[in-house]
Parts: C-alpha cells; structure tokens; sequence
C-alpha cells in the first residue's frame, strides 16, 4: 500500500507561532499518519472547529494575541468535548492543572519526545471518536422515538441508509435519492425534512413524470395572469410553495432537456421567475431529487445534463431493493399488517414462523409498495393465521389463475371493507359513499362475509 492509498487517521490542528515548532509538529505527525493543518494564529484556527469536525487540537500557550488558555475557553464553548493538547516551553505544576482544570485533554512541556506528541494524540483521537460516534447513536435513538416518518429494518443496508440519513438530516445539502420503484424513496426524502429545521414548513413532492410536458413548467415555477392562454390568475408554483421546507422532485430522469437547464439555474441561484413575470422569488429550501435509473448511464447517452447530474449528486441515498434485505420483510409486513388492522377496526394479528417464510421467499418485485398491499389484502381477506399467505401475495387468485368476475369480486369486496372500516359500520352513511342502494349494499356484504358489528 502506498502513502496516496492510505486514508489518514485523523485531522489535527497544530497551532504555534514558532515555525520551527509547527514544521517539526508537522512531520512527526504525517508521519504517523495524520493530516495535519499548522497555524500561527489561535484566532485563525477557532475557524476550523465545528461540534462536527473530527479531529484534534494541539496549541502552544505562550502566543502573541490569543493565548493557549484563552484558545482553549473558546474552543471548547464550539464544542465542550473538544479534545485540546496544550504545550509549552514554560510549564510549571501550577500550569498543567490550570490547563487540565480549565479542560485541556493533555498538558505537554517542550522539548518533548516525537513519541510522547503522537501517543497523546492517538489518545486524543479515539475519544473523539467515541464522542462523535455516541452523539450520532443518541441522534438515532432519538429520531427513532420521534414521532413522523420512520426507516425499518434492521438488515445492515438499511442500518446504513439510516445511519447516513440520520447524519446529514438537518443539513443543507441536496440529496439524491436512488432506487427501484416502490422501495420507498418518498418516505426516505420525507424522513430527511420531518427531522431537519424546516419541519415546521412545506414538504412538497412533485413526480415529474406524471405532469404533462406542456404543464410541468408552470407546476414548478407557477405563472400570473395572462401568462398563457387559461391563466385566469396568479398561481404559486411547487418551488414557492415549499420556500422554507423541502421539495421533493421524483422520477427527475423524465424531464425535458429545456426544464433541466432551468432546474440547474435554480439549484445555483436559489431563485425562480414565475411564468409571465421578470421578478424573481428568492428561495431558500431543500431539493431531493428521486429516480429509478442511473443517471450517470443517461449522461452518458446524452439524455441527461452532465452539470445537473454532478449539481444533484452530492449527497447519494442508496434505497436496497426488498429481495435484497429479506431479513426485514416479516418486520415490515407485521407493521404494515398493524396499521391495516388499525384503520379497518381489526383486531390486531401477529405472524407465524410459517408465514414469515413465505412471506421471504418471495422475489417482490414491486419491492416495500407491494409487500404494503399484500399486507392490506391479508387483514381485508384472511381469516387470521390460517390465511394462505401464498394466495395472499398473489393477490387472492386476481392474478393469472383468476377470472374476471373473480377479479372483480375482490376488487367490490375491498372497496365496501374500506368504506365501512371509513364510516365505523353505518350502513347509511357506506352506501351513500359508494352511490349503492341499501339492499344492495346488504346483498354484496352477505356476499362476501363482511358484517357492520366488525366495524363498529
């Protein structure tokens, strides 16, 4: 392994307004293997310091304007834990517990041993290390008892994606979302704004491709009066809308060559113009773009601007599809099967060992979106644990092997349990949403085994 290949173990911080100090500090650490920034000035080096940043501070305490002790104060009101190593050539007893009583993490007097220097810094190292890596494990178990969105499993592809989440959450960077359709990329994109500082504003999701061409632009930008034929009145656009929250825009591979170049001015300005209008709206929220290809292979193919790409692609959330984590599939059913039984006054139903197995092997193609419907299906149409969940997952026989008045039943069958579940049994109140005379109504329940007392 070469030097290049090697990673540092650490950042660290040397602060001296001796030269010959700093350069000596300097290679004594690389060559330990640290990445080392030497500064002459305790003010400058204030700058470098953030309760993120992953390093450690070694300051002199004799200095021309800021001290070590009064670099130290400062230091540690960025961040209590900080780990600071003060050196002198003048120490005394009475200094180094001034220095540790003061909360330095290491008092060293000059001349000092090259050995001395990096077994305190590799001390040093490893509890910020341990600090960093506590505050991030306490930031998920409080965001996973937080109430809003939530990312399940435990298989280790969605550890990290929770992991990575959780961390750049209530930053400001954009973030691209990859991943097949139905693994989640919505709730992912929405988990980042519910545990962000613009909670308290809009989420916004737009699919792209779901707008017609001629309409997205004035979707996303809005338009005044008169802007084209039919703007009968000023509209705010989904960009607007979201101006202090986050805008998700899905499915961002569908659009137009004309529109990305607009969506890139406004990733680097942060403003928009509305259709019609020369006045334009400063923004100040954040973009999370979703797709299901790799954009890289449309860049390459020229279907998609290489500048938006590398504008959008920062910060990258990997979503694994479902056959990929199957350790979480009887996790997420059983949630999803709860909240159906919720919503459907059911009684709640809990998995066997059996049906987790069939409920693994199977492919899912159409990833957590499917499993969700299977499990609404299950609680609709089973009949507790003896339910076959083979049939389930096929859709009760709607798939190949039905026909169509099979199909059909199935299909009346969900929407009276819904409705019923909806209005919690009222007879009067399920017909009159499914536009069904109350015999008939009667006559298809009596049909299909559901009675109003399982939802009252």
């Amino acid at each position: 392994m070469t030097d290049q290949d090697r990673s540092p173990l650490g950042q660290v911080v040397f602060v001296d307004d001796d030269k010959h100090v700093r350069n000596a500090g300097r290679q004594t650490l690389e060559l330990a293997g640290y990445e080392v920034d030497c500064l002459e000035s305790a003010q400058n080096a204030l700058h470098r310091l953030s309760p993120e940043w992953p390093g450690v501070v070694v300051s002199d305490i004799k200095m021309p304007g800021m001290d070590g002790f009064a670099f130290l104060n400062q230091a540690l009101e960025i961040d209590r834990d900080l780990p600071v190593v003060l050196i002198t050539g003048h120490g005394d007893i009475s200094m180094a517990v001034k220095a540790i009583r003061d909360g330095a993490y290491d008092f060293i007097e000059k001349p000092f041993p090259t050995d001395v220097l990096v077994d305190v810094v590799g001390r040093a190292m490893e509890k910020r290390r341990l600090t960093l890596e506590n505050r991030s494990l306490r930031r998920e178990v409080e965001i996973g008892n937080a109430p809003g969105p939530r990312i399940l499993g435990n298989s280790p592809s969605i550890q990290k994606l929770r992991h990575l989440a959780v961390n750049i959450a209530d930053t400001g960077a954009d973030v691209m979302i990859h991943g097949e359709t139905g693994t989640g990329k919505e709730l992912v994109a929405n988990f980042l704004h519910e545990h962000s500082k613009r909670r308290d504003k809009n989420f916004v999701a737009v699919n792209c491709g779901a707008v017609p061409e001629d309409l997205i632009e004035s979707e996303l930008f809005g338009h005044e009066a008169g802007a084209f034929t039919g703007a009968a009145k000023r509209r705010v656009g989904k960009f607007e809308h979201a101006n202090g929250g986050t805008i998700l825009l899905d499915e961002i591979e569908s659009t137009s060559p004309a529109l990305q170049v607009k969506l890139l001015r406004v990733l680097q300005e942060r403003h928009i113009e509305r259709l019609g209008s020369n006045t334009q709206v400063p923004l100040d929220l954040r973009v999370v773009a979703a797709t299901k290809v790799d954009l890289q292979h449309l860049v390459q193919a020229e279907k998609f601007r290489e500048d938006l790409y590398y504008r959008l692609n920062v910060v990258v959330i990997e979503v694994p599809p479902l056959r990929e984590r199957l350790e979480d599939i009887p996790l997420l059913f059983q949630h999803f099967v709860l909240e159906a039984c919720s919503r459907h006054d059911r009684d709640p139903m809990v998995l066997g060992g059996e049906q987790a197995r069939v409920l693994m092997s199977h492919t899912w193609p159409g990833n957590v979106r499917e499993l969700q419907h299977a499990a609404e299906r299950f609680v609709l149409f089973g009949d507790g644990l003896s339910t076959d969940l083979s049939r389930i997952i096929k859709g009760l026989n709607s798939g190949e092997d039905a026909t169509l008045a099979q199909q059909v039943g199935n299909f009346e069958k969900s929407l009276i349990a819904q409705e019923l579940a909806r209005h919690k049994g009222d007879i009067k109140k399920t017909m009159e949403a499914l536009g069904v005379p109350r015999k008939t109504l009667y006559d298809k329940m009596q049909k299909f085994g559901l009675s109003r007392r399982n939802y009252l």
